[in-house]
Order: structure tokens, then C-alpha cells, then sequence
């Protein structure tokens, strides 16, 4: 084992064996998927700070959760599509172990935001006349950062785990980034320590923040069915279908990675998975707020001057 292990400075990121115009069509593709991400988040943020109508606490919950989105597609894709321009280019030991803490760091945190902004609706719905009391903005600004406090922590704790671990000379990461999962197998001793804390840290964000929204979801449900007009009723479901779509989309395909039965070549299939997790689910986000969701819609017309009277 002694002559295996050397001092690491690089990995190489193995991305997607293709051809090499199915690279560039994807290098295309994926370029076009990275700025609609950039500019449907950044269309949200602006919004939300020019229009005074938006500067509430659920709308400061989804500035938030836009930030994660660009930070969450700036950590992995760029370097996706460095790969896929030049194949095998490799990443420094140093840069793909902070990929690995940020990748963990945003993916907890949005985990985190989702619980507080189905909160914030549990609290909107079915306690409105206590909402301005209960969810003031020392509440807001305390609950984001201990959304981003605790990102951080969990992550640091699998950095820690993670930098002790001598690696083997032949460094190829059979993943489009440094997954964790796939920066482990790299190592030439026993992982089972850092696989089980990856395993408990995973069940805790997804069981437990997924069972607090469906519960205040559940709540909600009674909350409107008991609302006697429908106009009240289609307001409450358009707060909430939107926040519904987008915790689909996240938990949905996290739990398929770490939960879902396996079929067929797994690590090729978890592989494209968190391609669809960190590149389309961003991209997806700011659509799904802005097509949803009538006050973002009346926003950007009252920006644009296109109905002023909103």
C-alpha cells in the first residue's frame, strides 16, 4: 500500500465517456441551461429588491433560496463544462475538496430554506392574523442563518472526515465533479466511517425536513378546505403551489440518489441525477416562481412599466 500512496495535488474528473461531437452538443446545451440559471435567479433577486410589494418575509426566504440556486450551478458547472471542452483536464486536490464542502454546504441549506419557507406558509395560512408577530423579521434573518449556519457546519464535518484519507496514485473521479461518495472510493483505506456519516447525514436532512413540510403542508390542506370562498381558496393554493413544485423537484430527485432502488449500472445512474439535480433544478426554480406565481408575474410587469396601476 506503501507504494501506491504518494502526496495527491490533482484529480482527474472522468464527466461523461461520450463522443466527441455529443460533448460539444452538450457543451452547447448545458452552456445555455448555465445562463438561463444565472438569469432566471438573477431576475428573481432583482425583482424582489426593486419592488417594494415583494419585500416581504416569504419573498426574502425565496431571495435566499435564488442565491443557493446560483451558487449551487456556479460550484459544479463550470467545471462540467471544462470537461466536456477539454476531456480529461484535471482539478487541482485542493479545488476539488472545497467543490465537495460548497456542493454540501448549498445542498443542506436549501434543505434548511425549503422547511423554513413551508413555515412561513403554514404560519400565512393557517395563523394569519399572528403572522406579522410570529414570522417578524428578526425571525426571518434568524432562521436563514441558521439555514446557513448549519449548511456550513454539516459540511465541515465531512471535510474534516474527508482530509486525513491518504489517496492512491491513480486519481480519476468517475463523476462530472467531486462527488463525495466518488472522491471516497479513491481512498486506499477503509471508508465505512465517512459512507455511514454521508449515510446519517443524508437520512437527517431529507427524512426530517421532508416530514416538516409535509406535515405543515398537511395543515395547510385543512386550513384552505375550511376557507369559505373560492377566490380565498385559489389564493391560498397559488402561495403554495409553486413552493409544492419546487420541494417536488429537489427532494424528489435526492431521494431517487440516496433512498430509490437501484437499477442497471448505479453510479452512472446517480451520476446523471445530480446533473439533474445541480444544473436543471436551478433552472427550473426561478421558471416555476415566476410562471406560478402572480405577484412575481404583476412584479416584473410594474418594472417593465407594462401595468402600473398593479
Amino acid at each position: 500500500m506503501g507504494d501506491n500512496m504518494t502526496s495527491i495535488t490533482e484529480f482527474t474528473l472522468m464527466g461523461f465517456p461520450l463522443g466527441l461531437r455529443i460533448q460539444m452538443l452538450l457543451f452547447g446545451l448545458f452552456s445555455l441551461f448555465f445562463v438561463f440559471t444565472l438569469l432566471g435567479n438573477g431576475l428573481i433577486l432583482g425583482l424582489i429588491s426593486l419592488d417594494c410589494r415583494l419585500h416581504t418575509p416569504m419573498y426574502f426566504f425565496l431571495s435566499h433560496l435564488a442565491i443557493v440556486d446560483i451558487a449551487y450551478a456556479c460550484n459544479t458547472v463550470p467545471q462540467m463544462l471544462v470537461n466536456l471542452l477539454k476531456p480529461g483536464k484535471p482539478i487541482s486536490f485542493a479545488g476539488c475538496l472545497t467543490q465537495t464542502f460548497l456542493f454540501l454546504a448549498f445542498a443542506h441549506t436549501e434543505c434548511l430554506l425549503l422547511v423554513v419557507m413551508s413555515y412561513d406558509r403554514y404560519v400565512a395560512i393557517c395563523h394569519p392574523l399572528r403572522y406579522s408577530a410570529v414570522v417578524s423579521w428578526s425571525v426571518c434573518v434568524t432562521l436563514v442563518l441558521t439555514s446557513w449556519t448549519i449548511g456550513v457546519l454539516l459540511s465541515l464535518i465531512h471535510l474534516t472526515l474527508l482530509l486525513p484519507l491518504p489517496f492512491c496514485r491513480l486519481q480519476k473521479i468517475n463523476h462530472f465533479f467531486c462527488e463525495i461518495m466518488a472522491v471516497l472510493k479513491l481512498a486506499c483505506v477503509d471508508t465505512h466511517i465517512n459512507e455511514i456519516v454521508v449515510l446519517a447525514g443524508a437520512i437527517s436532512m431529507l427524512v426530517g425536513p421532508l416530514s416538516s413540510i409535509v406535515i405543515s403542508y398537511m395543515c395547510i390542506l385543512c386550513a384552505i378546505l375550511r376557507i369559505q370562498s373560492g377566490e380565498g381558496q385559489r389564493k391560498a393554493f397559488s402561495t403554495c403551489s409553486s413552493h409544492l413544485c419546487v420541494v417536488g423537484l429537489f427532494y424528489g430527485t435526492a431521494i431517487i440518489m440516496y433512498i430509490g432502488p437501484r437499477y442497471g449500472n448505479p453510479k452512472e445512474q446517480k451520476k446523471y441525477l445530480l446533473l439533474f439535480h445541480s444544473l436543471f433544478n436551478p433552472m427550473l426554480n426561478p421558471l416555476i416562481y415566476s410562471l406560478r406565481n402572480l405577484e412575481v408575474k404583476n412584479a416584473l410587469k410594474r418594472v417593465l412599466g407594462i401595468e402600473r396601476d398593479l
